[in-house]
């Protein structure tokens, strides 16, 4: 298991659970880069991805106790984490936009469009994405829920998160295309 100075991350976990600052600044720092990861692909922008990493520990640091040790630990952070980026989008959402269309079939034969970029240029263009589409698409093709899983947490019918993936993923695929010819232009 790993050490952090001294402790392994199992002691920093029962430090949490009896409710030790020391125990909870160290597990934070350990883990606070890669749940802010987590929450920059939800987040509108870093503020509010800032907002959401605190929201998170915040709840981490409450609900650690019902933490079984089924599981990676990170792995159940990481639900928390993304469970308090979806409540957020919620709160802060006026009007979800779905489709109409119950039965949207997904276009997935020009995928390979997405293998040509870098990962780093990918996710700028998913943040660009409007927040439905956003959260929709990260939620499929990063998380790995299924549209019956996102349907019941997001509140939309299964077609709906079907047609925001489905447009989610034309406007990656226009983006992608629209950088391809400006860079064979300039080549």
């Amino acid at each position: 298991m790993k050490l952090i100075q001294m402790h392994t991350i199992d002691d920093l976990i029962d430090g949490c659970k009896a409710a030790n600052r020391l125990a909870q600044q160290k597990l934070y720092n350990h883990f606070s880069g890669k749940m802010f990861a987590i929450c920059l692909r939800y987040a509108k922008d870093q503020m509010n991805a800032e907002d959401i990493l605190q929201i998170s520990f915040v709840k981490i640091f409450t609900k650690i106790k019902d933490f079984k040790g089924d599981g990676s630990f990170e792995g159940w952070m990481r639900k928390v984490v993304v469970n308090t980026a979806i409540e957020h989008y919620r709160k802060n959402i006026k009007l979800l936009q779905v489709a109409s269309r119950e039965n949207v079939e997904v276009d997935l034969a020009d995928d390979t469009i997405f293998d040509k970029l870098e990962v780093n240029d990918l996710l700028k263009l998913v943040n660009n994405l409007p927040d439905g589409y956003r959260l929709v698409f990260n939620m499929y093709a990063i998380e790995g829920y299924s549209h019956k899983e996102i349907a019941g947490l997001l509140k939309i019918s299964e077609g709906g998160s079907k047609s925001q993936l489905s447009r989610a993923r034309q406007i990656l695929k226009t983006e992608i295309q629209k950088r391809e010819v400006s860079y064979a232009k300039n080549y």
